[in-house]
């Protein structure tokens, strides 16, 4: 017959065993974040190659993409020692969907890159495409910040993904304005995708500066601070964003916008790498402290040991008198009375524990519900009202202006009209 005790070192068994799956996971995450700013960079390289007809950037790209596949050999190797069955459930269903996604788009690249040396793409139409393949990349980190279950490590998760989501903006933003000006014509539609992408970004660094630890938030302020290539970039954002429809741009602006673009990308990369390290640290350290932490049966014994016995004022066990936890587990006849009193004590601290535990957490991932409701009621907008993105989100956010609601409020209310809506027509 199974007591108590079987259940305490169960539970303490599923806790080393997720800590052991994050320590796999922020070894992949550290790869899939080289691999991002691999292929942003030659998104936006492949924009002024497009954008210039071929004239600019094309000896700079063949480079940019020799790192790429170096960045992709290395997270091939990282999948290689992924150890599979440590993923069980819904969560390592999820991750390995994503992971499929990600090598079927990996495996697609070449013919990407085939298409924009024959300078047979619209410069937006390659970044909408390289744009799908490192969204399909965020989606790994996203589902790591979406399981993990130790709240700190959680909260680190969530300041990296949304930081890396943030990057990933600001990588758009490069390969909008390489277009823009490389074209050497201002266009509306790009002009209000733009203020979208500036806009989209300071939302996702915001919530990367209330999660993130010291360290990493310290690198953040210097380099909004003192970082002579922003000033650049703003003076440049308002010659492309307010020019008007039609109006000539230089185009060999193209080179020093990039460069500009460039040398922030690479300073928020480093902040990347700042929260890879102190995720791979966590996760080291919580589970050296998890292996080492005496087991549950040596901590009965040692109580044992002491001869303390239960006090039992009204001749009832104790388990009577004590709070119940979240679930209630039956002693085991094979335990002596000053064991079950120290089984249910026990008990009790790890239930108290894990309800911390989880209080926290559901505060850390209210961030990740909110993203993922956002997301799914600006898709919906996007399939039946025929909206872009930077629509779909300024048409929501309107309406919590005029309706004084929170922007959140009025995602779940589209939601919770879907079924409501006619069928998206394609």
């Amino acid at each position: 017959m199974t007591s108590s005790l079987d259940y305490l070192i169960a539970v303490r068994r599923c806790e080393m065993g997720e800590l052991e799956q994050l320590l796999h996971t922020s070894t992949l995450v550290r790869q899939l974040g080289a691999l991002i700013h691999a292929l942003q960079a030659e998104r936006g390289l492949s924009n002024i190659v497009l954008a210039s007809g071929g004239q600019r950037g094309a000896s700079v790209r063949l480079a940019q993409i020799q790192t790429a596949d170096r960045c992709t050999a290395q997270l091939h190797q990282a999948l290689v020692q992924l150890d599979l069955n440590a993923f069980q459930g819904g969560h390592g269903a999820r991750l390995f969907n994503h992971i499929a996604y990600v090598l079927q788009g990996l495996d697609a690249l070449p013919a990407l890159r085939q298409q924009v040396s024959a300078l047979a793409l619209a410069p937006d139409a390659a970044t909408a495409a390289y744009i799908r393949l490192i969204a399909g990349l965020l989606a790994v980190v996203f589902e790591a910040a979406d399981s993990a279950t130790e709240p700190g490590i959680s909260r680190l998760l969530v300041a990296m993904f949304h930081f890396m989501q943030g990057k990933e903006l600001a990588g758009q933003e490069r390969a909008t304005g390489a277009a823009a000006f490389g074209s050497g014509r201002s266009q509306a539609a790009r002009q209000q995708h733009w203020l979208h992408l500036i806009d989209a970004q300071e939302r996702c660094f915001q919530v990367f500066a209330d999660c993130a630890p010291a360290t990493p938030l310290a690198l953040w302020e210097k380099i909004q601070h003192h970082n002579p290539e922003l000033l650049v970039i703003e003076r440049m954002r308002r010659m492309g964003c307010t020019a008007a429809t039609g109006q000539a741009l230089d185009a060999e602006l193209s080179t020093p916008w990039f460069e500009a673009c460039t040398a922030r990308m690479d300073a928020l990369y480093a902040i990347e790498g700042q929260l890879a390290d102190e995720l791979q640290q966590r996760c080291t350290t919580q589970l050296q402290a998890a292996r080492q932490a005496p087991e549950p049966r040596a901590l009965l014994q040692r109580s044992a040991g002491a001869g303390d016995a239960p006090a039992v004022p009204d001749g009832l066990p104790d388990f009577f008198h004590a709070p119940a936890p979240e679930a209630t587990l039956q002693l085991g006849n094979s335990l002596a009375p000053q064991l079950g009193q120290s089984v249910l004590s026990l008990v009790q601290e790890q239930s108290q524990r894990l309800q911390a535990m989880q209080a926290e957490l559901e505060t850390v991932r209210s961030a990740l519900t909110e993203r993922k409701t956002l997301e799914r009621a600006k898709g919906l907008l996007m399939a039946h009202r025929q909206l872009s993105e930077s629509e779909a989100h300024k048409l929501l956010r309107q309406t919590a202006m005029n309706q004084n609601r929170r922007l959140i409020d009025v995602a779940e209310a589209v939601l919770a009209m879907a079924d409501l809506l006619p069928p998206a027509q394609g």
